[in-house]
């Protein structure tokens, strides 16, 4: 297979078009266009789907891409690791992280580890969103008790667990009447909650009466008082501790734990392994307790 042709090939794939490729990397259209219809040829395939106005990978083409593309990246991080006599990760590294692990924790992790690999170009979005990494060029994923995956693999690097809280000035339930509940989003319709205690099992009545958003939101309206919450203990260890909250049982629900995810097929580049590295020096142990101290040194 021509390396040369294959490289064109991912080129035009990972910017979705010839045009696009082409005024990226400075080289003629044309040239890209024919170095991709003779690998084409060669492998008797077709790679893209071409309309009059887009162009969009066959099924093999996506194949092809899925499976080659860390493969010439890591041929070039290699040779410019040769080249420059040195084998610290370099280039870009792109991540996915869900929005509250990335608020209370991914700036300070971001930061440390740009200081110590000063040559990866570190860019990390926030959403919780599922995605497509090969489509969406992305090296790594973080993700909350994700779906089972088979094009993916990863690892647990952290580990937490929801607890029902209140402000100090909310009496604790009794009997069947229902308390006030700050809930997130629209679609918790729970009018339940069991907890475990050391006491034993129990179950309170709730009406949720404050919907939001954000778990950071959340948080901050239990504070106010307006109601009790179902809270990862990382966000509300440091207001247990101080007496802003008070602890009225964990929640019992399934575990939250938190996962880096990769697809299977592509060779771990050396950006993504330092990035994994970062982590676990960062919870090595990956308990509600460290993530919970992290946090509250964050802030």
């Amino acid at each position: 297979m021509d390396l040369l042709a294959l490289s064109d090939f991912n080129l035009v794939a990972r910017y979705g078009g010839f045009g696009k490729a082409a005024r990226a990397a400075g080289r003629p259209k044309a040239t890209l266009s024919r170095r991709v219809a003779d690998l084409e040829g060669s492998l008797g395939i077709r790679l893209f789907e071409r309309g009059a106005r887009t162009l969009k990978l066959t099924q093999e083409g996506r194949a092809l891409f899925e499976r080659t593309a860390a493969l010439l990246t890591e041929l070039d991080e290699t040779a410019a690791a040769i080249t420059s006599g040195g084998d610290q990760p370099r280039g870009r590294l792109r991540i996915s992280a869900p929005m509250l692990f990335s608020q209370t924790a991914m700036g300070k992790l971001a930061a440390g580890f740009a200081l110590q690999y000063p040559e990866v170009r570190l860019e990390i979005t926030t959403e919780d969103r599922t995605v497509d990494m090969v489509e969406e060029g992305y090296d790594l994923v973080i993700r909350v008790n994700p779906d089972p995956d088979e094009s993916l693999v990863g690892r647990i690097f952290l580990r937490d667990r929801l607890v029902v809280v209140a402000s100090p000035q909310m009496a604790r339930p009794t009997d069947e009447v229902a308390v006030p509940a700050v809930v997130r989003g629209t679609s918790d319709r729970a009018t339940a909650w069991h907890m475990i205690a050391p006491a034993g099992r129990s179950s309170i009545a709730v009406e949720p009466i404050l919907c939001l958003s954000s778990l950071l939101m959340v948080r901050d309206a239990v504070r106010a008082g307006v109601g009790a919450a179902r809270l990862p203990v990382s966000l509300v260890a440091h207001d247990l501790a101080d007496g802003r909250l008070v602890h009225w049982g964990d929640a019992d629900a399934p575990e939250i734990a938190l996962w880096t995810l990769y697809p299977s097929r592509r060779l771990l580049s050396a950006r993504v392994s330092a990035f994994l590295d970062h982590l676990k020096q960062s919870f090595p142990h990956g308990t509600p307790e460290e993530l919970a101290a992290y946090v509250a040194a964050s802030g």
